[in-house]
């Protein structure tokens, strides 16, 4: 499969760092960011590699040749003048040069995933276009990408300008795609004038949501842009700890799974409203602590309000698209959110009858933990469970993770196998890392090299 980096861009955002040199030569860890892509492609066999080219080609050109020397091919797209994000692809659909599906980069993030994973989920979807999406810390200036849970497909496309929901999921896109070239045949009449510019988002991606055919691709793999001073410094030092390379999904993961009521929001018996949410204080900063650990964090939640009739699943989505909304806005986020819709007993007026039976989901079981394994590659003996119910406790130790239990009198509680007892979701996390990670390095002092060749 052939792979398209695009690295026609100037970088006016990060010239602080950088100026006078192509922002995908920019040197972070040793070497250019561009170099760190490619070789993350070829070690997963994608060799077959066209760069686009504009703002001084020639420096770009002249470091990596023709990709012998970094174990591939590559070839060149050179825009004469700029064509946007996509205008340059768009010529190369035109002179026939993409006639298989082909993954498209932009050539000035950081990234470490599974590729083979990626492009067996587009393969398996028959997608005009997969998007790679994952939440981050800043989705409230971010694309927002909605996709149907279950069928993944994209339902909804809100750009940085546009009026968002008051309350969404935070998935944005990570501006890594698997395209199939009939998107342009498709579209060959919206997406290009001539002499004009082509935006991959706005002209070509959001209007195809209405195909069915728009694929979003979630995962938790580290994809960072590093547009800007502060986001190059986080991403010198997310390479220093090895953050990055960790969340490959080919390596076993680390997670923190949380219990919802009780222990990221305020307990007010069955939450049955979204005005009833409310995220309890500090929990923010504990689960941005665990994002900057490398580890998942994932909310594992017995929700009965389904089947009792009292909460609808799209009632509740909206509830847990608030959970993360109001986290995204601290600089926190959740990697997943799992929840158990059954209850075994019955009786209740306006209860859903297909819901009511003794599931394997439901805590004190261990089913959304080991579904969660399952989908993340997720070492349970180096992960954790917290929560504020022994129901939450028996989850952790029976899928095999420690556990942390908080309540407001740990002497009552002692005897549920747990390793730590504590009052609050943040005193947990911090009792956890305490011994193993310093959450107060500044990444700011890194000092990355440049390539000015």
């Amino acid at each position: 499969m052939k792979t398209i980096l695009a690295a026609g861009g100037k970088g006016t955002r990060i010239q602080s760092i950088a100026d006078n040199i192509p922002k995908p030569l920019i040197s972070i860890g040793g070497k250019p960011i561009l170099q760190w892509e490619i070789e993350c492609l070829v070690q997963q066999g994608y060799t077959d590699l066209i760069i686009t080219v504009s703002y001084l080609a020639e420096k770009i050109m002249d470091y990596f040749g023709d990709g012998s020397k970094f174990g591939c091919h590559i070839e060149y797209f050179v825009e004469e003048q700029p064509l946007g994000n996509a205008g340059a692809v768009y010529k190369l659909w035109q002179k026939g040069v993409l006639e298989d599906d082909f993954i498209l980069l932009i050539a000035d993030a950081m990234f470490d995933i599974d590729f083979e994973r990626f492009v067996r989920f587009h393969k398996e979807h028959d997608a005009l276009a997969t998007l790679f999406t994952h939440p981050n810390s800043h989705p409230y200036d971010s694309g927002v990408v909605i996709a149907d849970e279950s069928s993944h497909i994209v339902t909804s496309w809100f750009n940085k300008e546009d009026i968002k929901p008051k309350w969404y999921k935070n998935r944005v896109n990570a501006g890594l795609q698997i395209l199939s070239p009939n998107i342009f045949k498709l579209l060959e009449t919206n997406c290009y004038k001539e002499g004009g510019k082509v935006d991959l988002d706005r002209d070509i991606l959001k209007p195809s949501v209405w195909t069915g055919k728009l694929y979003a691709y979630d995962s938790p793999e580290y994809v960072k842009d590093m547009g800007t001073p502060e986001r190059y410094y986080q991403v010198s030092e997310d390479l220093r700890t090895g953050c990055a390379a960790s969340r490959n999904l080919k390596n076993k993961q680390k997670a923190i799974f949380l219990d919802r009521d009780g222990t990221i929001n305020k307990y007010v018996g069955f939450l049955d409203s979204i005005d009833k949410f409310e995220l309890l204080p500090g929990t923010a900063g504990a689960i941005s602590k665990i994002n900057r650990a490398g580890y998942l964090a994932i909310v594992v939640t017995n929700q009965p309000v389904i089947a009792r009739g009292e909460v609808t699943i799209e009632e509740l989505t909206v509830i847990h698209n608030k959970m993360e909304n109001l986290l995204g806005n601290e600089g926190a986020y959740l990697d997943a959110v799992y929840y158990c819709p059954h209850h075994p007993d019955k009786g209740y007026d306006g209860e859903v009858t297909e819901l009511k039976f003794d599931c394997d989901c439901r805590k004190p079981k261990p089913g959304m933990l080991l579904q969660a394994a399952k989908e993340y590659n997720i070492d349970l003996s180096q992960s954790w469970i917290i929560g504020d119910s022994e129901r939450d406790i028996q989850a952790g130790i029976s899928a095999g993770c420690k556990a942390a239990l908080i309540c407001e009198d740990g002497s009552e509680k002692n005897e549920l196998g747990q390793q730590i007892t504590t009052n609050s979701l943040l005193e947990a996390v911090e009792k956890i890392f305490s011994s193993t990670i310093d959450f107060r390095s500044s990444p700011n002092k890194f000092q990355g090299g440049l390539y000015i060749g």
